[in-house]
């Protein structure tokens, strides 16, 4: 199967997602932030939806209405025996982060599929950008992150597969795509604790690089409108928010949602950070240090009524609500909480004059 020609499928530029035939649709994965949204939308504009997974974990509840296969996606011979002789318009691969298994999903799904979308990551981008905003153009580089060195290295494979084997790969490079689960800032719900505690709050930086939040909801609307089609096989998408936030920003949003008038933050390099934090660098350094601004006008071409609806103000008060109702996920780390109390001593230190500066 070289293309979605062969299930009858229009080839049709700029088709609106809810008005194309429905789609046979395979998600490997399909209940984590991003891939559970893409579900809901996918069964509701009525297509044909199979999720794979281990049937191991919780996650987010599946769609009704959408199929459930149980098998570990590492476990090539479980697989083959759950899919059978199945062929699919559409594979979407979101759990795949490493070459070895980017190569397994194409042994798998060769001639199965008429399009196999890897999900890769915007922080594939380089790192510090040159230009903004970022478009798909963008070289993709960066020496600070093994997570997106290896989503790289990924994406070679896949496009290599594509050029010499005619594999329908379709990539695509989320940011930080979020849902009422996942808190932005750094500490997580211990930033929030520590917030109304009236505690200062660490923020990266001096808190005026700018970051784009994606509201998974919004990032469904242009994913799933890109499945199946046939003019996406070969081609990399960049898919998030147009809005763009200062740090400082991101973080008050987060205190009003709380209910604090004004938060206490105290701004510390990236660089100190990461010297005190090996668990924080990586992330820190390879992307949320850097401004990114996208330039999503090449989804918008694919998917014309794709916009981004939800700004992050009203996705903050989500999270906070949804924290608020559900005591059990309230945890506040102690490791980040000492780590705060330290950076913090250790910034109101160096403003002093050296001659005031403890020995």
């Amino acid at each position: 199967m070289s293309s979605l020609r062969a299930h009858g499928f229009p080839d049709v530029l700029g088709a609106a997602a809810d008005t194309v035939s429905p789609r046979n649709i395979l998600f490997i994965g399909g209940t984590g932030v991003i891939s559970a949204a893409a579900a809901e939308r996918a069964v509701a504009l009525g297509h044909r939806l199979t999720i794979l997974n281990r049937g191991r974990s919780a996650g987010r509840p599946v769609p009704d209405g959408a199929e459930v296969l149980h098998a570990d996606i590492r476990d090539p011979l479980a697989v083959q025996e759950v899919l059978g002789r199945r062929e699919f318009d559409a594979v979407a691969d979101f759990i795949s982060f490493t070459p070895d298994q980017a190569l397994a999903g194409i042994e798998l799904f060769r001639g199965r599929t008429g399009q196999y979308v890897f999900i890769s990551s915007a922080s594939a981008y380089q790192k510090p950008p040159t230009t903004l905003p970022i478009r798909e153009s963008t070289p993709l580089k960066n020496p600070f992150w093994q997570y997106s060195r290896d989503k790289i290295a990924c994406e070679e494979l896949l496009f290599e597969a594509y050029r010499e084997q005619d594999f329908p790969v379709t990539v695509v490079r989320p940011s930080h795509t979020y849902d009422r689960t996942k808190i932005a800032m750094v500490g997580g719900w211990t930033d929030i604790h520590r917030m109304r505690a009236g505690m200062p709050i660490l923020v990266h930086g001096d808190g005026t690089s700018l970051w784009t939040l994606t509201h998974s909801r919004d990032f469904a609307k242009a994913f799933v409108g890109l499945l199946g089609r046939p003019q996406a096989i070969g081609e990399s998408y960049t898919i998030t928010s147009d809005e763009f936030l200062p740090w400082n920003q991101v973080y008050r949003l987060f205190a009003r949602a709380a209910g604090v008038a004004e938060p206490e933050l105290f701004h510390v390099s990236s660089e100190t950070i990461a010297a005190h934090s090996p668990e924080l660098g990586p992330n820190l350094l390879g992307d949320r240090s850097h401004s990114v601004v996208f330039d999503n006008s090449k989804i918008k071409a694919l998917v014309p009524d794709y916009r981004a609806t939800i700004p992050f103000a009203d996705g903050a008060r989500e999270i906070v609500e949804w924290h608020d109702a559900h005591p059990e996920l309230q945890v506040v780390k102690e490791d980040f909480m000492e780590l705060s109390d330290r950076l913090h001593d250790w910034s109101r230190r160096s403003l002093l004059p050296s001659s005031q500066r403890p020995a």
